[in-house]
C-alpha cells in the first residue's frame, strides 16, 4: 500500500513545474530561500501575474462616452433593418391585407383570373378609375347602390362564399369512409378514402 501511495508521489513531483518556470512574479536571492524555508508547498507561487508590460491606455482611464460605435450601413441602422428581415432561420408569414377598396373593384370587375369584364383601351381605364372612386366610399355605399354585380357574387342561398374546403350542407363531409379497407366492429378507429 505504502508503495503505491510513494508511487504516486513520484508521478506528481514530476508534473510539478517549478516556480522559476511559472509566469508569476516570485521573490529572489536570498528571499526566496526564506521563503522556501517557511511555505507549506515550496513549488506553489504567490499568484501574482508577471506584466513585462502595460496596458496602453489603462483599464479606466477613457471617459466612458466617449467611445463611437462604428456604424455599418445597412447592418448597424436599425430604423431599416428589422429582424424579422435578418432571420433566415425561420419563414415568418406574411400577412395579406384587403382593403374595402379592393373588395368593391373585385365584385364589380372581377380579379384577373376570373374578370367579369373586359378592360380595354379608355374605356377600361376610366371604368378602373370610376371603381377606385367608389371603393374609396366603402363597401356599405357600393352595396347600398344597388347594382345587379352584387348579387352574383353570393352563391346560391344569398350567403357570402366560403373558405375553400368548407361546406354548409349535411353529410357533405370531405372523407368518405370505405367498408372494404375499414377496420372490424370491435376496433374504435376509422379508415378514410
Amino acid at each position: 500500500m505504502s508503495s503505491q501511495k510513494a508511487a504516486k508521489a513520484v508521478q506528481a513531483g514530476s508534473r510539478v513545474i517549478p516556480v522559476s518556470k511559472k509566469y508569476t512574479v516570485q521573490s529572489t536571492g536570498i528571499w526566496e530561500k526564506i521563503r522556501r524555508a517557511f511555505a507549506v508547498d515550496p513549488n506553489r507561487s504567490n499568484g501574482v501575474p508577471l506584466n513585462p508590460q502595460f496596458r496602453n491606455p489603462p483599464p479606466g482611464s477613457n471617459e466612458p462616452f466617449s467611445f463611437i460605435d462604428p456604424v455599418t450601413i445597412p447592418a448597424g441602422d436599425i430604423a431599416e433593418n428589422p429582424y424579422w428581415k435578418r432571420d433566415a432561420r425561420r419563414a415568418y408569414p406574411r400577412l395579406s391585407v384587403v382593403s374595402q377598396g379592393d373588395v368593391v373593384g373585385l365584385l364589380s370587375l372581377g380579379s384577373q383570373s376570373a374578370p367579369k369584364k373586359e378592360l380595354i383601351g379608355e374605356a377600361g381605364t376610366k371604368e378602373l378609375v370610376e371603381v377606385k372612386q367608389q371603393g374609396e366610399t366603402g363597401l356599405a355605399a357600393y352595396f347600398n347602390g344597388g347594382k345587379g354585380g352584387v348579387l352574383e357574387s353570393f352563391g346560391k342561398d344569398g350567403l357570402p362564399p366560403l373558405p375553400s374546403g368548407a361546406n354548409l350542407k349535411a353529410g357533405a363531409d370531405k372523407y368518405h369512409l370505405t367498408p372494404e379497407n375499414a377496420y372490424p366492429e370491435h376496433y374504435p378507429c376509422r379508415t378514410f378514402q
